[in-house]
């Protein structure tokens, strides 16, 4: 993998060129930070989603999984301290209107400094120190920071002054801390144990862009592990290590990660410890995963305020006790982002002329690339037949079949989408009832009987 920084241009032309992401409702103008993934897109991200839920919940004994309602009684965010706590500090400017983000404004104007945890006053005081001006027209002229909290609110009921409102969720955890008793006790499972959880989360939050990074609605895949209060630092240290192992296996470069721990102010008013692992992105190094110790916190505030008791009985004791919670969490949306950071390369090859020409491909882990192989009939002439070999495929495989341009371009269009096979069927496949497959990393062919293809196709990408 490339050490270089790729030009986010680059990544965001390929998303919507191929059909990976595209901006939402482009055809009216659009909507700020919302974007819609495409066919390619679609099948990334569930294949990224697929392969953490297996790697994560379906090949361990002490996991299990929940789908929650994205909208929850609301006394849920008001006992786990969202209502009150899960805020940020905003400013207009007063000549353009822009909404901006205080902490995001000072520090994209002043490289390496960290606001986190300041007041409204340091702030603004931070603001008119350095001259910041608005990135959108260039005014110094902005409004007082004030607070804005982050969950989304909407109504139950059909008149708005008559119903009651409720939040979209902007966590997954807490649906996993009210179901704890529920799962518990129909599992059976014994602490210590998690339940994961992937889905859909929203934050009414000043973003800046930057791509599919931060936007008002994305995916998280999360696990709440509980445990007794003396294993946490043990197994706080364990799963991150689980979650840098996952980034070999997804194909993230690592080369591009570190790990940083929350300073105390930083710190959520839940967590007793976070740690970030962080990406070099093009804007920057931005968070990529969390990993919090979140205490007892939740369930002790969820027993309180609900009068239900979340209490754990150690069933070869019957010791009762409030199980903390460690808090691996997995941006679903950003993971995306990060491996096709990782994935992009560009390369300088001869052409069959001998010419110098430019290769742009993606290097996707095979486990998630969107087609796992394309079927290319050498001519038109040979469709019918190439079909054949497609129909095979696609029962065991997601393949295209790729008909369009010449096998040069095609070769070409399949490496910019990460496709790691593609498979030629020309005039000697008739004969000798075997097709070329070309390898995307090497380029490098080799002749395959079609009756041995699926087989092939198996092996090459159990590697």
């Amino acid at each position: 993998m490339s050490t270089e920084l790729i030009n986010m241009d680059k990544i965001v032309s390929l998303c919507k060129q191929r059909g990976f992401v595209f901006p939402g409702s482009e055809i009216y103008g659009g909507l700020a930070n919302t974007w819609d993934y495409g066919p390619l897109g679609v099948e990334l991200k569930n294949n990224i989603q697929q392969e953490w839920w297996k790697y994560f919940v379906k090949s361990r004994g002490d996991m299990v999984g929940i789908d929650a309602a994205i909208l929850m009684n609301p006394a849920v965010w008001k006992a786990s301290g969202h209502v009150e706590n899960f805020n940020d500090a905003q400013v207009d400017c007063k000549n353009c209107k822009a909404r901006l983000r205080a902490d995001h404004l000072i520090e994209n104007a002043v490289k390496g400094l960290k606001v986190e945890g300041l007041s409204m006053e340091d702030l603004d005081k931070l603001i008119a120190e350095n001259e910041i001006k608005c990135p959108k027209c260039g005014s110094q002229d902005f409004t007082p920071s004030r607070i804005f909290n982050l969950l989304f609110q909407t109504h139950i009921g059909p008149v708005a002054k008559d119903s009651e409102a409720v939040y979209l969720r902007g966590e997954l955890a807490q649906s996993m801390f009210t179901n704890f008793k529920t799962v518990q006790q129909t599992t059976r499972k014994k602490i210590p144990f998690g339940i994961a959880q992937v889905g859909k989360v929203f934050r009414n939050e000043i973003t800046p862009g930057n791509f599919i990074f931060r936007t008002l609605e994305f995916d998280l895949m999360e696990f709440e592990y509980f445990i007794e209060e003396k294993d946490w630092e043990s197994t706080f240290d364990y799963w991150l290590e689980q979650m840098q192992q996952w980034l070999d296996h997804i194909g993230i470069d690592k080369s591009k990660t570190r790990v940083r721990e929350h300073t105390k102010d930083e710190l959520s008013h839940y967590s007793k410890k976070t740690v970030d692992i962080e990406f070099e992105t093009p804007f920057g190094w931005k968070e990529l995963y969390g990993c919090a110790y979140r205490t007892d916190f939740d369930l002790k505030n969820h027993t309180e305020k609900s009068g239900v008791d979340l209490n754990y009985t150690d069933p070869y004791t019957d010791r009762k006790f409030i199980p903390h919670v460690i808090e691996p969490t997995f941006g679903l949306s950003r993971t995306f982002l990060m491996v096709l950071l990782s994935a992009y390369t560009e390369e300088q090859i001869q052409d069959s002329e001998g010419n110098e020409e430019k290769r742009i491909v993606l290097k996707l882990n095979k486990k998630i690339a969107p087609y796992k192989a394309a079927v290319l009939p050498l001519t038109n002439k040979l469709n019918s037949q190439a079909e054949q070999v497609f129909n095979q495929l696609i029962k065991d495989f997601s393949v295209e079949f790729d008909i369009s341009g010449s096998i040069g371009k095609r070769y070409r269009r399949q490496d910019e989408i990460g496709t790691p096979f593609c498979i030629t069927f020309d005039f000697d496949s008739i004969d000798d009832n075997a097709v070329t497959v070309r390898d995307r990393d090497s380029m490098r062919q080799e002749r395959i009987k079609i009756t041995d293809l699926n087989n092939y196709l198996s092996d090459q990408l159990k590697k």
